[in-house]
């Protein structure tokens, strides 16, 4: 068999029809001047045809090239049509930003609450995608990753580690999209970094036996903080929890907040004692919307203004340092079972096959020790 009976002066010439070059190659023509390439080849047992591009656009020398190198594919086991078709449908160049945004909505579902929402896109907004976020996502290495968190890596070490993990997220997520990323280089990045100095600092608390002249004092003080200091003392809610709670979320005694309102994801209902009942009503008298400790112009509190205030009143505890202050008094203080405790600040104690079967979430046994720790707090 002949190989290379085309020349370039042959093919223009040529009139409409079909021109073999050899190895299945051929040049169909459909006028003097336009045609294309054809490669004819045989792909695990089957005849197929194989488009190498127009004629005269794609010369003779370019053509016998596509063709040498799909039959090389042949020979190794691949289909190249079926490997031209994944290369075309690769999505283009898409930058570390565009990828975020598309690992965020993929994963938005699954986040428990609104504030996991806002904080896993935030968190990469703020510390990373200022830096490196107009790169192609293809480009990132540990060397990027390194240089955007060092900064941070030890004096924000917490922070850090989470960008970390969601820059690994995003790298998953498009690796999925069929890009050629770098699987490890959060890994590698880690190695970099090195160990982070930064130890973990617990919010300052209040020790149990100084509760009581607190709570005392805060019930001399008008304003919408003090009261809201009270109810998150008698609740031991967390301080966003407190802050965000409306007037519908109270139905008789008990305040309720569902899965989208707490750190679990779950349902938390939070028994009210006589004392915070009084709270709630000395906040409906107060507020003209429905938060219970409302700020201006009809918004929730600041989530900054439980903390100054005690900041201003030379205390270094910090408000949700009081559930740690409950907590230690539930300990030395009380026989109650472990369940109870942790469930009466909030936490998942029933998990796996136990949450199956135990549906209780201990309301009168947690109404119970709610009672101890007003009497507690009012003595």
């Amino acid at each position: 068999m002949l190989y290379n009976t085309l020349t370039q002066m042959r093919a223009k010439n040529l009139g409409e029809g079909k021109y073999a070059d050899g190895q299945g190659l051929w040049l169909i023509k459909r006028s003097k001047t336009a045609g294309k390439w054809q490669l004819r080849i045989v792909i695990r047992g089957k005849r197929r045809e194989m488009g190498l591009g127009r004629w005269p656009d794609v010369s003779i020398a370019e053509a016998r090239e596509r063709a040498a190198k799909a039959r090389r594919a042949v020979r190794d086991g691949l289909d190249p049509i079926e490997e031209r078709k994944k290369e075309r449908e690769k999505p283009s160049a898409v930058t570390l930003a565009e990828a975020a945004q598309g690992c965020f909505e993929a994963k938005k579902a699954g986040l428990k609450n609104k504030n996991a929402v806002k904080r896993w896109m935030g968190l990469l907004n703020h510390h990373v995608l200022p830096s490196i976020g107009d790169r192609a996502v293809e480009d990132i290495d540990q060397h990027m990753i390194k240089k955007t968190l060092q900064p941070i890596w030890h004096e924000k070490a917490e922070t850090a580690r989470k960008a970390l993990g969601h820059i690994g997220q995003v790298i998953q997520y498009s690796a999925a999209l069929g890009l050629d990323v770098d699987m490890q280089a959060t890994m590698k990045a880690r190695a970099l970094l090195g160990k982070q100095a930064h130890k973990v600092q617990h919010i300052p608390s209040m020790p149990y036996q100084d509760a009581p002249k607190f709570y005392q004092r805060l019930k001399s003080e008008t304003g919408v903080v003090p009261l809201a200091l009270r109810f998150l003392i008698l609740t031991v809610a967390r301080t966003t929890e407190v802050r965000l709670a409306t007037f519908d979320e109270v139905a008789g005694d008990v305040w309720t907040l569902l899965g989208e309102r707490t750190k679990t994801g779950q349902k938390h209902r939070i028994p009210l004692t006589k004392e915070a009942l009084a709270v709630v009503k000395a906040a409906r008298e107060q507020s003209d919307n429905q938060h219970l400790f409302n700020a201006m112009r009809g918004k929730p509190m600041s989530d900054m203004a439980m903390s100054l205030f005690m900041k201003r009143e030379g205390y270094e505890a910090r408000p949700h340092g009081f559930r740690a202050t409950f907590r230690t008094w539930v300990e030395e203080q009380t026989d109650t079972p472990f369940e109870v405790k942790e469930s009466a600040i909030g936490h998942a104690v029933d998990t796996g096959v136990i949450g199956a079967y135990q549906r209780s979430d201990r309301l009168e046994k947690r109404r119970i020790l709610l009672s101890k720790w007003t009497d507690f707090l009012q003595n």
